[in-house]
């Protein structure tokens, strides 16, 4: 280690060693960005105005309690005002959930591979990370997850559909996962991707949350909504433990800009979830022509799918990135491809159809037979 990367102050040893969080490579010129999980979609005009009024009082601190958006979350979601929170991403809200719930000697309990911050969120707190791995098709081991459980466990974190390998969780597994696991254990149910999931075995976390008092969904506006620029999300469950977030929070983090352009996007929902399932539509496409190429595909409920390249990934990704494509990279596991453009699809097909001719046989990615 070079002077330049040795603290001349003293830091906790274990956040010096936790790889700051890092974006996808920006598209080439004239490429497609595939590595983000963006909508490919631009911001529809209307919401774009509601914006842009709120640039005139930039002077001003925002409203960051949010009291009309969480209202219109409430009527939406049929709870109380109390038991809606709003985040900048969904991101921050995981932070503040577990920050409010694990500390030094705690443990937090989530599938791995799964999101690629809860390491460092988990990290951040002084807590343990219980990282139990996928079952072979990508999906969480729910068993082996509560099997995991024990007297340090103060959080478990459930992503469906699971980033980056697309798998859902379905209701009927959820409930008996909720079953085993101890009533005061909080659970994340991280449903980022909510909205892109066609699969209706698929559980649905709010109806749930009146039969789990230690239950808390979150959701963002990132994704579906097309508002990954303004970082908004928001957390629904009972109230103290809400409360229990928001005095964790960083106040003010909640922007009127992201704040007035998530109620516009309410707004202009049925005009925004036509565009959902068109990327929806699209994400099923790919994956089945990926299928037919030969891959290995986990059943895809987000709006990208996973390759698993292992080995290969570090190869596979500069091929995506030579073509004009920048797909995320997780070496030695593999590579999960946003679903961008239509114009991206072909020329995406194009190269994987190379990759997973080149890979051995036998390898994980690729389908038997």
């Amino acid at each position: 280690m070079s002077s330049d990367d040795t603290p001349g102050v003293r830091l906790r040893p274990e956040i010096v060693a936790v790889p700051p969080y890092k974006q996808g490579r920006p598209a080439p010129v004239d490429g497609f960005k595939l590595s983000s999980n963006e909508n490919p979609f631009t911001p529809l005009p209307s919401v774009v105005d509601a914006v842009a009024a709120t640039l005139r009082q930039l002077n001003r601190y925002p409203d960051a309690g949010g009291g009309d958006l969480r209202q219109r979350l409430a009527e939406r979601h049929g709870v109380g005002v109390g038991q809606v929170h709003l985040g900048s991403g969904s991101v921050a809200l995981l932070s503040q959930f577990i920050s409010a719930a694990a500390g030094v000697g705690d443990e937090v309990v989530y599938s791995w591979r799964s999101f690629e911050a809860y390491p460092g969120l988990v990290t951040v707190t002084g807590a343990t990370s219980v990282q139990v791995p996928n079952l072979p098709d990508g999906s969480h081991d729910l068993e082996a997850m509560a099997a995991a459980v024990t007297d340090r466990t103060r959080v478990v974190i459930v992503c469906t559909p699971n980033n980056p390998t697309g798998t859902i969780v379905t209701a009927a597994d959820f409930e008996v996962f909720m079953a085993r696991v101890p009533s005061d254990l909080l659970v994340l149910l991280d449903e980022a991707y909510f909205e892109f999931v066609t699969d209706d075995a698929a559980v649905d976390g709010i109806p749930l949350l009146s039969r789990y008092p230690n239950l808390v969904v979150l959701r963002t506006f990132s994704k579906a909504y097309g508002l990954a620029g303004l970082r908004i999300g928001y957390a629904i469950g009972p109230q103290a433990v809400l409360d229990a977030a928001r005095s964790a929070a960083i106040p003010l983090s909640v922007t009127d800009a992201s704040r007035v352009a998530a109620l516009a996007s309410i707004d202009a929902e049925d005009e925004l979830l036509e565009r959902v399932a068109r990327v929806a539509m699209r994400r099923d496409r790919l994956r089945d022509a990926l299928l037919a190429q030969g891959w290995a595909v986990p059943e895809a409920q987000g709006n990208f799918v996973w390759l698993a390249t292992g080995a290969e990934t570090v190869q596979a990704n500069d091929a995506f990135f030579d073509a004009g494509l920048t797909v995320r990279a997780f070496p030695p596991e593999g590579i999960r491809i946003s679903v961008g453009e239509e114009e991206s699809v072909d020329k995406l097909l194009r190269v994987s159809g190379d990759i997973v001719q080149n890979l051995p046989n036998g390898h994980p990615a690729k389908r038997l037979g």
